[in-house]
C-alpha cells in the first residue's frame, strides 16, 4: 500500500512539452473509489481511500489492456480522457473530450506541509475543490461548467 499526497493547480500558459502518454480512465465505484485506466498500452486498476487530510492509501495493479478495455463497459459517468506530460516532480494534464479546456498540473508531495517551489506557469490552487478531482469530472465535466465555477478565468 501506499500514501498519495498531491496538491492541484490550474495551468496559466502551456509550458514546453516533449510527447506525452495519452490516458483513458473510468470509475467502477466512488465510495471506495475503484479506478480503471489505460495510459498508452498499460492497464491498470486502482482503489483509493481516504487516509485524512489530502493524503488517500493508493492500491495499483497492472492489468492487461483487454481486460481495462472491457470494464471500461461496466464505469459509471463519462471516461476521463487526456494527455499526462510529465515535468521533473509536476505531471500536467491536458483533458479532451467532455473536459477539454481544461489543463491541470499535479505535484506528489512526501508530506502534506512539504513546500514546492513552482514554475511561473502554474497558477491558482485547486486542491480543495471537489470539482477537479477526475472522479467528479466524469458525473460532471468541464464543458458544463458555469464561468464563475472556472476559477480560470
Amino acid at each position: 500500500m501506499g500514501i498519495e499526497i498531491e496538491r492541484k493547480y490550474l495551468v496559466t500558459t502551456l509550458p514546453p512539452l516533449d510527447a506525452g502518454v495519452r490516458i483513458v480512465q473510468g470509475y467502477l465505484s466512488f465510495e471506495p473509489l475503484v479506478r480503471v485506466r489505460l495510459a498508452g498500452s498499460t492497464g491498470r486498476l486502482t482503489m483509493k481511500f481516504r487516509a485524512g487530510g489530502i493524503a488517500r492509501r493508493e492500491y495499483e495493479y497492472e492489468i492487461p489492456t483487454s481486460d481495462a478495455e472491457e470494464l471500461f463497459d461496466q464505469c459509471r459517468g463519462s471516461l476521463i480522457e487526456k494527455v499526462r506530460y510529465r515535468l521533473g516532480r509536476i505531471e500536467l494534464d491536458v483533458f479532451e473530450g467532455d473536459n477539454d479546456g481544461l489543463i491541470v498540473a499535479e505535484i506528489e508531495l512526501s508530506d502534506e506541509n512539504e513546500a514546492v517551489e513552482l514554475p511561473d506557469w502554474i497558477g491558482r490552487e485547486v486542491t480543495g475543490f471537489k470539482r477537479y478531482l477526475n472522479c467528479e469530472l466524469v458525473k460532471r465535466p468541464y464543458k458544463v461548467w458555469t464561468r464563475a465555477e472556472r476559477f480560470d478565468e
